[in-house]
């Protein structure tokens, strides 16, 4: 598969880890009622790490739980045991070969904790350590760039949190409708090749998300980074107001995810403060119309669930950060100096 290809396989993946959910996930939802955890922890690096930032949210916001992301390197290279005990660690990994990850959730287990791997390869070492393993069900994925394990990681998350706690009827259909959504996500793709290819001569950007979509942006950042070779840095849109705003002028492109929701009075406030007041160009990922007619965007379908966004609204990103790289005359199949799978320590 190419790249393009794995992008138009989400909504096929989602189904196949959403058919397999009620095996994989009853075993851990019943160690977690036998020993309901104080406060989580996840372990990940790089489009894993957006989908701890994601899981940092949903499962303070849905579960309540205290979210911290791990800093792999207290224990490998400077030899910490941070006290884990009545945690929930997750290690999130694409291949779950990266030995700092594995460290960590090896750790965590022998001090007690209970530990879950999400990932694509349940052979991996990362799987073995783990008390638990959540099998992503994305499929090969041989371009570089991950695209289907992130969403698959993001929906392995989501489930998680519904084994935390039951869902709701309506959180019941909010998954059944998933593929659905990915689908109707994927017919922006015309207008994202076009976008595109309008801004193929950039060179920075400024990516904003806020509330669960502060993932997206960092994800969307690093796809531009990884495949399209922009400089792009990726915040929270409530703390570029503290600082970063300084970077406004005439010209910056700015590219932000705004979806319905609480966060979207304040987002469409910023952004319109950045086009009129300090002539910025705007390409905002929205379902509402005010935040896309701010200037240019893409839209987002209809009736997507706030806690599941992430999933959807990534999609568009994937596309546009695709045809940019084309654009621009680069191999979206084989990004400059980075390989599939990275091992820190």
């Amino acid at each position: 598969m190419s790249l393009r290809d794995e992008i138009l396989d989400q909504p096929a993946a989602a189904q196949r880890l959403l058919d397999a959910a009620p095996t994989a996930f009853p075993p851990i939802a019943a160690a977690l009622r036998s020993r309901r955890p104080r406060f989580a922890v996840v372990v990940a690096r790089g489009t894993s790490d957006h989908a701890g930032i994601y899981g940092q949210y949903l499962l303070a916001i849905r579960n309540g739980l205290v979210v911290a992301l791990a800093a792999p390197s207290t224990i490998t290279l400077h030899g910490a045991r941070p006290n884990f005990a009545e945690a929930l660690v997750v290690g999130i990994s694409q291949s779950g070969r990266s030995p700092d990850m594995i460290a960590v959730v090896e750790e965590a287990r022998r001090q007690g904790a209970l530990t879950v791997a999400l990932t694509n390869d349940a052979a991996s070492p990362l799987a073995a350590t783990a008390d638990h393993v959540v099998d992503l069900r994305a499929g090969p994925e041989q371009a570089t760039a991950a695209t289907k394990t992130y969403t698959t990681e993001l929906l392995a998350v989501a489930l998680l949190s519904t084994a935390l706690d039951p869902l709701s009827p309506s959180e019941t259909a909010d998954l059944a409708g998933l593929p659905g959504l990915i689908s109707a996500a994927l017919t922006t793709e015309p207008h994202a090749r076009d976008l595109a290819a309008a801004h193929a001569e950039r060179q920075r950007a400024v990516v904003l998300g806020r509330g669960y979509s502060y993932a997206s942006a960092r994800e969307w950042a690093l796809k531009l980074q990884e495949l399209a070779l922009v400089a792009a840095m990726a915040y929270s849109a409530a703390d570029f107001e503290h600082g970063p705003m300084a970077l406004a002028e005439p010209g910056l492109p700015v590219l932000a995810v705004a979806p319905s929701g609480t966060e979207l009075e304040a987002q469409v406030a910023l952004l319109t403060r950045l086009k009129e007041d300090h002539g910025a160009r705007l390409l905002v990922i929205s379902d509402a119309p005010a935040a896309r007619g701010i200037d240019e965007g893409l839209a987002l379908p209809d009736g997507v669930p706030p806690w599941l966004a992430p999933i959807i609204e990534i999609v568009p990103a994937q596309l546009y950060a695709y045809h940019l790289t084309v654009a621009r005359g680069l191999d979206p199949e084989h990004p400059r100096t980075i390989s599939k799978v990275t091992e820190t320590r």
